[in-house]
């Protein structure tokens, strides 16, 4: 049974949080460690309390956390879709949302292939491949990329360079919520999203700790603010990528309460 301590901070985080965020890792805590319980719903809302962002954006911005490769934090990804639907989300918006989130991965060619590059030039091998001119097909996924992102950057060169063939599948594979038309079939459109909502989707799949990706992060922020994003809504988008760290407490605390039952704690 629930003290008046714990039923005072539960009515605290129904009016902070609201009702429909408390979870089984939140309850959990909410037993465990109340003061600690305490603490993190204060930090978790701030954001919502200063609302730079409209509470559809700020749910699909915490989902582009969770559902991310590097975080995959399940209880998150089922909340925070339930809260973007009730602050008027749309199918598609959370769809779109996913898909831009799952380009996190090419983070590995990003990384990797200029690292490469830098390895084979002091190696002294292979350096024409490396120094070789873009033929024509090379030249034309360039113009195709920045055409339909938005953009080009360096640490595109050289991946499309060494292999064109697996930039050719990202580029279809990325830009597709950039051009598709709603409701998810292939295009001339232009997604569902905003592009200023796009890029702080990557910015804060970037910024989360899990990931940190700097290059990456740098680059959505700017994108961001060439499409209108005013600063407080860029730092909004990190304070919303710190909360991460609350899903520390949402996974162990269920785990000491189950030791703790079965008398090992």
């Amino acid at each position: 049974m629930a003290t008046e301590e714990q039923k005072k901070l539960k009515d605290e985080f129904d009016s902070k949080l609201g009702p429909e965020a408390f979870h089984e890792g939140w309850e959990s805590l909410l037993r465990v460690d109340p003061a600690f319980f305490s603490a993190s719903v204060s930090l978790a809302s701030v954001p919502r309390r200063k609302a730079h962002l409209p509470r559809k954006v700020q749910a699909l911005i915490s989902l582009a956390v969770d559902c991310a490769a590097t975080h995959l934090y399940e209880p998150g990804i089922r909340e925070h879709i339930k809260t973007a639907a009730k602050e008027g989300a749309s199918r598609d918006e959370i769809i779109e949302v996913i898909e831009l989130t799952s380009t996190l991965g090419i983070h590995a060619c990003n990384i990797g292939v200029p690292l490469l590059v830098e390895v084979l030039k002091e190696e002294g091998k292979f350096l024409d491949d490396i120094t070789r001119p873009y033929n024509e097909t090379q030249q034309d996924l360039q113009w195709e990329f920045t055409e339909k992102r938005g953009y080009w950057h360096t640490f595109w060169e050289d991946f499309l360079r060494l292999d064109p063939e697996f930039f050719a599948g990202y580029l279809e594979f990325s830009t597709l919520p950039w051009v598709k038309n709603v409701g998810g079939t292939a295009g001339e459109g232009e997604g569902v999203l905003e592009p200023k909502l796009k890029e702080l989707v990557y910015c804060a799949f970037d910024a989360a700790a899990t990931h940190l990706y700097v290059p990456g992060l740098k680059l959505h922020m700017r994108n961001a603010i060439g499409y209108g994003a005013t600063p407080q809504e860029i730092i909004e988008v990190l304070e919303i990528a710190t909360l991460l760290s609350l899903h520390t407490g949402h996974v162990t605390a269920p785990i000491i309460e189950e030791l703790t039952r079965a008398s090992i704690l």
